[in-house]
């Protein structure tokens, strides 16, 4: 029998605002508003798009010793990012981490003063939970905090429609995280977001959601986006999304996201090591792998969907790899996607060819992102 949908606390909001919603991760969720997709795309480039993500997991994580370096160490034991060296105020990007290397979620980790806070994928969330409270149960508590609420504003214009409401806002850099006051409503504030685009992410109360999202969409340059818009720009921005781009089956270095993993957690860092899976990840550092992640650019103007397999020529004998999401890029004038191809075929501008309905379509490897970010540093 079928679970109810969830609703996050911003559900009717996007029903008075005329989403149309769909099923996602368990969650009645908006995809797009009546402006559509194209057009919720284009002005977060251009101003700003406001973005329900109150269905991903917040979950916090205290020392039992009192003290957040403890706990900081404690969550190394799974996650190969630099947790220890993360300074109050700040977040960084991990991924956990499995026996066989294989990426089980990925996640923003927070440095909150006193304890730290993880946000981690809505269909995740659950076992991403067990998995921190199993391991840390000795030296740490893990709650989940099923009482908050997450939006994302996302775009040139957020900074000065979040400053507004809380001028401190416009201090923050890329990855600085801080309380601030938004329609007196106590927000934990964070300068990222999943998009590309300089923006935030604001956590609050469910009971206050609504009120901070009325408060943003009221500045003029602040329009509600939807789950297609954040699909279509954090594909031009490179970034994965996990579950179709990175799984248990993809270790961090097939996926080119050994830039989350710090020196001090590589071999011979003060830290090395430490987490599931981190002998073989090392080996893939030094070694590299037989399989990586790119960038895909359409020579046409058809869209290259996930799934789709990839070839080493036109004679569609010499299978090479497949992509895992595709789609038009507004921004990037014509259709981006991204796939796993051998690693002799990774090099930026070879020619691969795409099983598309039947035809094999030209491809070309391109460098990530296909628009480059514009995150305030």
């Amino acid at each position: 029998m079928n679970q109810p949908l969830l609703r996050t606390p911003l559900h009717d909001l996007h029903l008075e605002l005329g989403a149309r919603m769909v099923p996602f991760a368990g969650y009645d969720m908006p995809v797009q508003y009546p402006a559509g997709v194209m057009a919720e795309h284009l002005h977060t480039r251009a101003k700003a798009g406001l973005f329900d993500v109150s269905h991903m997991g917040q979950v916090r994580i205290r020392a039992r010793s009192g003290q957040v370096a403890d706990a900081a160490r404690a969550l190394e034991a799974l996650v190969p990012a630099d947790v220890v060296a993360l300074r109050p105020g700040r977040q960084r990007y991990g991924l956990f981490t499995t026996a066989d290397g294989g990426i089980s979620d990925d996640l923003m980790i927070t440095h909150m003063g006193e304890w730290l806070l993880l946000v981690v994928n809505a269909a995740c969330k659950q076992a991403d939970f067990a998995h921190v409270q199993k391991a840390l149960e000795q030296t740490c508590t893990v709650e989940m905090l099923d009482g908050r609420a997450l939006i994302a504003l996302q775009g040139p214009a957020a900074e000065a429609a979040l400053a507004s409401l809380d001028p401190r806002a416009a201090d923050m850099r890329f990855m600085d995280v801080a309380e601030l006051d938004l329609a007196g409503v106590a927000c934990i504030v964070s300068r990222s977001g999943y998009t590309g685009e300089d923006g935030y992410e604001i956590g609050m109360a469910d009971r206050d959601a609504v009120t901070v999202a009325r408060a943003l969409l009221a500045c003029p340059d602040v329009a509600p986006a939807g789950l297609g818009a954040r699909d279509s720009l954090r594909l031009e921005a490179g970034l994965c999304l996990y579950g179709s781009d990175i799984d248990l089956t993809t270790t961090p270095v097939e996926a080119a996201l050994e830039w989350s993993i710090q020196k001090s957690r590589r071999p011979g860092g003060a830290r090395a090591g430490g987490y599931p899976g981190a002998a073989i990840v090392a080996d893939q550092l030094a070694d590299g792998t037989t399989r990586r992640r790119v960038g895909l650019r359409a020579e046409g103007r058809a869209p290259v969907r996930g799934g789709t397999d990839l070839f080493a020529d036109e004679t569609g004998v010499t299978p090479v790899g497949h992509v895992t999401s595709g789609a038009f890029g507004p921004s990037a004038g014509g259709p981006v996607a991204m796939g796993y191809v051998a690693a002799d075929h990774a090099v930026v501008g070879t020619r691969l060819f795409a099983s598309v309905r039947g035809r094999l379509l030209p491809v070309q490897v391109s460098a990530l992102p296909f628009v480059a970010p514009t995150f305030k540093r």
